[in-house]
């Protein structure tokens, strides 16, 4: 019942908002989109208002009292059909993002246009972006296909990040932060503001450290930014060097029903047992240890008064591994594997005293080393009411995936320090060329075109962990078209139809796990959009008709990617609405509501040895309603209160609709106080932050994962389907205190 409560107050208060016209709103609007000259190297890639696709902007002034050290995902928690997730359960360290119920692998994210997801598992680990929200100027986040980007094509969102701009006027400033389970940051940026009118230097750096929610949950993040331009009147060039080192305990195995009522703060990872399966204690070391470096460089360069050339190169370098206690008696008898066992290790077995072994308590560290190349260019034109924009990507990506082992309890003399038990490379060349034209049709009406080419060549060949040979030789071409219709209401409302066709390639584990073939999808948006100084809306509806969707099965492999499965038909349907409105004067709000049904069509599931339909079932993390509420005041003396919250549905982690995968509805409510002055001597501006999450100490899961095995030992000649469930439980109520100073 208090689904529906929610629902009908925040569609009252809606209707309410619509007709507030107390004054002006401030130009960092979330939905109104603010072009600034330099941010032309995002032509061809993100919407404007004039662009019949579904999409939210968000500049770094929106976040800057909430940037505090969380990640990303967690600063965009607000956003329509958005759900943030964490490991570590207070969002520093492993976090996620879905959008639509489309999982992270799903959502395009781009760099000032360069490609940041994984090329071989698609996702985004924002864990080696910790503090990268200090060093960006604006988000977009375009729902649904969107428009061509770079990169892996989108399912259900895109994200493009534009890092901050070139700034004018010398500044320093420094940045802290203190807060629950020990959580520190610190930041420090420069710049040098433009040297001869036309050189500019700035940086940043960066350190963040929290003992995390979930016990042993630590993370420990190191990260920089530097950036070198030249502009003069119709040139812009960039080069900028960003990276981070990550070490984080591992906290991504959830834990039962049972540990979530009993110690919510649990984490399993790196138990040690005796041979009779005393718990005796943890390994200290289990870590996820990766360094990330970026260099890109960026030109733009105005070739006419109506024309202008962007161009990029990207090198990505990446190297870590995470490291692993094997303990016998728990892999036997907990997690039923062998990564004790000799044949997994790639040893020989050898005899002590007539006594066979081939097995031994070990360490193992599972690296991946990659390389990623980029080249990207974006040829656009603009004369009176038409656009066009041209734009193409080639990029080529190398993962090299081995194992080590770099200890052993019995091991015989001839074993090699670091001896490798798997070993395989990954190679993935893209190339991609799009073409997006969009012309006024009449007075009120314009017209919009967009259409893509990609080509994929993914290759895999050696051997994987088990041991197991892995060959994969696979090719895609797809041809992805879009078009829309924008038809003018009024000088700050347009009313848009789109559809986009959508093509993409599966990933690495779904080749690991299966035999996937590509998906497709239809994607059909209706929306409203209406911008003016004292207001702003976005009302859209959804259709999105899927083949061969590849859903989450709520299953996760053996080194923690989600496992999915190509379903044949599915769809989602739903209604966003988005706003921002004065109510009052000094008082805005800013209302999310997210409406969806998604279904997977004639679902089959194969239950205690028989395949059964079970018709059209929910679609695995989709939720069929997501809403959130900001109220902010702002006083006249630079103080402002913000009252931020958030419900979210109950939603199955499973295809099935079983019992034991349900996450439950939450609600969540934050606060965040902010104090600015702005001092006439020393300091330009000096900014006291408070951030209260989850106020009222809501007991709440966002994620989890789910899985089934079938026992057909325990009662001969009968299958029994067991099923499982791990929960990722988040905190309640915990704080972050910040002081900003610039000088």
């Amino acid at each position: 019942m208090k689904r529906f409560n929610y629902c009908s107050v925040l569609l009252l208060l809606f209707c309410w908002g619509l007709n507030a016209q107390q004054s002006e709103l401030k130009p960092q609007d979330s939905i109104k989109p603010v072009v600034q000259l330099s941010e032309v190297q995002l032509q061809g890639i993100r919407a404007d208002f004039e662009t019949p696709v579904t999409f939210s902007n968000i500049r770094k002034e929106a976040l800057q009292t909430r940037n505090l050290g969380q990640d990303i995902p967690i600063l965009l928690n607000f956003l329509p059909s958005v759900i943030s997730t964490s490991d570590t359960g207070n969002g520093i360290g492993y976090t996620g993002i879905r959008v639509r119920g489309s999982d992270a692998t799903r959502v395009n994210v781009t760099i000032n246009g360069i490609p940041y997801n994984d090329a071989e598992s698609q996702g985004t680990f924002w864990v080696n972006l910790p503090d990268f929200a200090s060093s960006v100027e604006s988000y977009q986040l375009q729902r649904g296909v969107g428009t061509s980007t770079n990169g892996t094509g989108s399912f259900g969102a895109s994200l493009n990040i534009e890092t901050q701009l070139v700034d004018q006027e010398p500044s320093v400033s420094l940045a802290s932060s203190y807060g629950s389970f020990n959580s520190v940051k610190n930041t420090l940026k420069f710049s040098s503001g433009l040297l001869n009118e036309n050189f500019a230097l700035s940086g940043r750096v960066s350190r963040i450290t929290s003992d995390g929610y979930v016990d042993r949950a630590s993370s420990d993040l190191d990260s920089y930014l530097l950036q070198l331009s030249y502009q003069d009147t119709n040139t812009l060039v960039r080069f900028l060097t960003f990276g981070s080192h990550e070490v984080t305990y591992q906290s991504w195995n959830g834990i039962d029903s049972l540990t979530v009522e009993t110690d919510r703060t649990y984490n399993p990872i790196g138990e040690i047992y005796d041979i009779i399966g005393n718990k005796t204690g943890f390994y200290d070391n289990q870590v996820d240890n990766y360094k990330q470096e970026h260099y890109q460089l960026l030109i733009n360069q105005e070739l006419r008064s109506n024309w202008n050339l962007k161009f990029a190169l990207n090198y990505t370098d990446g190297r870590g591994y995470y490291e692993e206690y094997n303990d016998v008696w728990y892999s036997k008898n907990e997690l039923f594997s062998d990564t004790y066992s000799y044949n997994y290790l790639g040893l020989s077995t050898f005899s002590i005293d007539e006594t066979s072994i081939n097995e031994t308590e070990n360490v193992t560290r599972k690296w991946l080393d990659n390389q990623y190349y980029v080249a990207n260019f974006g040829l656009n034109h603009k004369k009176n009411n038409t656009t066009l924009n041209l734009g193409g990507l080639l990029s080529v990506y190398y993962g090299d995936h081995f194992g080590e082992l770099i200890w052993g309890k019995t091991l015989s003399e001839g074993t090699i320090p670091g001896h490798r038990f798997y070993e395989n490379r990954g190679t993935k060349l893209e190339q991609s060329i799009f073409a997006k034209l969009n012309f006024q049709l009449h007075d009120r009406l314009s017209v919009f075109m967009d259409v893509q080419l990609r080509n994929i060549d993914y290759s895999v060949d050696g051997i994987v962990a088990g041991p197991d040979n892995i060959s994969i030789d696979d090719k895609h071409l797809f041809f992805n078209p879009k078009a829309g219709l924008s038809l003018v209401l009024s000088d700050d409302s347009r009313l848009y139809f789109s559809f986009a066709r959508a093509n993409r390639e599966p990933n690495r584990t779904d080749y690991e796990n299966g035999s996937p073939i590509p998906e497709s999808l239809n994607d059909f948006e209706l929306g409203f959009r209406r911008n003016s100084s004292r207001s702003a809306w976005q009302v859209n509806l959804y259709y999105m008709d899927y083949d061969n969707q590849l859903v989450l099965t709520g299953e996760l492999d053996e080194v923690g990617a989600p496992i999915r499965q190509n379903v044949g038909k599915s769809r989602r349907f739903g209604l966003e609405i988005e706003g921002k409105s004065l109510l009052f004067p000094n008082l805005v709000w800013q209302p999310v509501l997210s409406v969806s049904s998604n279904k997977n069509i004639d679902f089959k599931f194969r239950e205690d040895g028989t395949l059964k339909n079970l018709g059209n079932t929910n679609i695995s993390y989709s939720p069929w309603l997501i809403g959130s509420n900001i109220f902010s005041y702002n006083l006249s003396n630079g103080i402002n209160f913000t009252l931020l919250s958030k419900y979210v549905s109950e939603q199955f982690m499973s295809n099935i609709e079983a019992t034991k995968s349900k996450l439950d509805a939450y609600t969540t409510t934050d606060f965040n106080f902010s104090y600015t002055l702005e001092p006439d001597s020393l300091f330009e501006e000096v900014r006291f932050s408070l951030l209260v999450n989850n106020i009222f100490n809501a007991k709440y899961i966002s994620n989890g994962y789910y899985y089934t095995y079938d026992d057909d030992y325990s009662v001969p000649g009968v299958v029994t389907t067991i099923e499982e469930s791990r929960f990722y439980p988040q905190s309640g109520r915990n704080l972050l205190f910040g002081i900003f100073v610039e000088f």
